[in-house]
């Protein structure tokens, strides 16, 4: 079958959707990639997997009509000439984009529509409540358009999926399905000891307010102000967004001691290997934080907050804790904690490893990602996935 995979990002289609592609083309599939950057590495290692790779022209970020005109327009002209016999699309644009032109272009394709998070648009956010509703409003419309008599619509986690129905993002009685994420190579990241030395909390993210960076901050200060031995650690790339964080404010935050800023990187292993706990306190529109599973199969107890796809892989007390969200006194109550408890770190650390590969595993995750396209030869292409309630979720009644 000749299969077009949409993303709006194309070191996604290795970093998160690689073994996936690689397992489509080694089972026969003609697999073709599709991403706005020209990346010549990226190129490079699909094809050694089998797979081609196609730059479509897409902006990532913004609602310029014409700009989006453009992209559904190259991926109508993409589908007429290749002819999918199944079309995945996958982050939001991708899926209203690819979605609408699937329709158009490819109406016997079987589509797959695979919402990561709802994002932005679902994030509330102070002094831009209008314009968040705005965009809301029309993604909601276009997601309609997009989803209307798809055979599989995705998402990461229940909120989603109840969201984006009392949204109107789909048509009644659709069926939505949750599951677990894009999965983690629990073999690649390896379960590591707990390091020497003084407590070491790591938070591995863009660095926008909205993903909690501002509430990191304030926690670390006050938990050093009780134990300043501790030290915290932000890993990530600035960001054009306007909730972003200046590269002004994280050098004061530096300058001041609180944070110790590492850059970005094409390897979070040794970060995590590095850190006793990671935190995340976003308040972002998650999907399901793959940096949460990194850490989880690293052997890493989660200190996270209590909101949509952040909560999906923590049980509180177990793994780690769950805090509200925009409340740096619980957080950091939460964090000093694992100071003050000698032991805790490596009793919840283990048992973020077990959930980790038990439940997210990618081999685990893809499997069920290929049950769903209908590509097991031994299973009817329509035929509803019920077989495995632990790793996928039927929403379709819920509410």
């Amino acid at each position: 079958m000749k299969i077009v995979v949409v993303a709006s990002f194309a070191p996604s289609l290795v970093n998160f959707r690689g073994r996936l592609l690689e397992s489509l083309a080694s089972r026969g599939h003609e697999v073709i990639a599709c991403a706005p950057e020209d990346d010549p590495g990226v190129a490079e290692t699909l094809k050694r997997w089998g797979v081609q790779y196609r730059v479509i022209p897409m902006a990532r970020a913004g609602i310029n009509p014409l700009a989006d005109l453009r992209t559904l327009s190259a991926l109508v002209r993409l589908f007429l000439r290749l002819r999918p016999g199944l079309v995945l699309a996958y982050t939001q644009k991708p899926i209203v984009y690819g979605g609408i032109a699937a329709r158009l272009a490819a109406p016997r394709a079987r589509r797959i529509l695979m919402c990561s998070g709802l994002g932005y648009a679902c994030t509330g956010g102070e002094g831009t409540d209008r314009l968040r509703a705005f965009v809301r409003t029309v993604m909601a419309r276009l997601f309609r358009l997009a989803t209307a008599r798809a055979d599989r619509v995705l998402v990461f986690n229940r909120d989603d999926g109840v969201d984006m129905r009392q949204l109107g993002m789909v048509a009644p009685g659709q069926d939505i399905v949750q599951v677990p994420g894009s999965g983690v190579d629990v073999a690649h990241f390896g379960e590591r000891p707990l390091p020497d030395g003084p407590p070491t909390f790591l938070m591995i993210a863009r660095l926008l307010r909205d993903k909690g960076v501002l509430d990191y901050v304030e926690a670390a200060r006050l938990v050093r102000k009780r134990h300043p031995e501790a030290r915290f650690r932000i890993l990530g790339p600035f960001d054009p967004n306007p909730s972003a964080v200046s590269e002004r404010e994280m050098h004061g935050w530096v300058e001041e001691g609180t944070i110790e800023y590492l850059g970005t990187t094409g390897d979070v292993r040794p970060c995590l290997a590095e850190a006793s706990i990671f935190v995340l306190p976003s308040y972002y529109r998650e999907g399901l934080p793959r940096s949460t599973l990194e850490a989880m199969a690293t052997g890493r107890a989660i200190v996270t907050t209590d909101s949509p796809g952040c909560r999906e892989p923590v049980v509180h007390g177990d793994n780690g804790w769950l805090v509200p969200v925009r409340d740096p006194q619980s957080l950091a109550a939460h964090i000093m904690r694992f100071i003050e408890e000698p032991g805790l770190a490596a009793r919840m650390g283990r048992r973020s490893r077990e959930i980790a590969v038990d439940r997210y595993s990618v081999e685990h995750v893809n499997a069920l990602l290929i049950d769903l396209m209908g590509l097991n030869e031994d299973r009817s292409p329509g035929l509803p996935i019920h077989d495995r309630p632990a790793m996928a979720a039927s929403l379709a009644k819920q509410s």
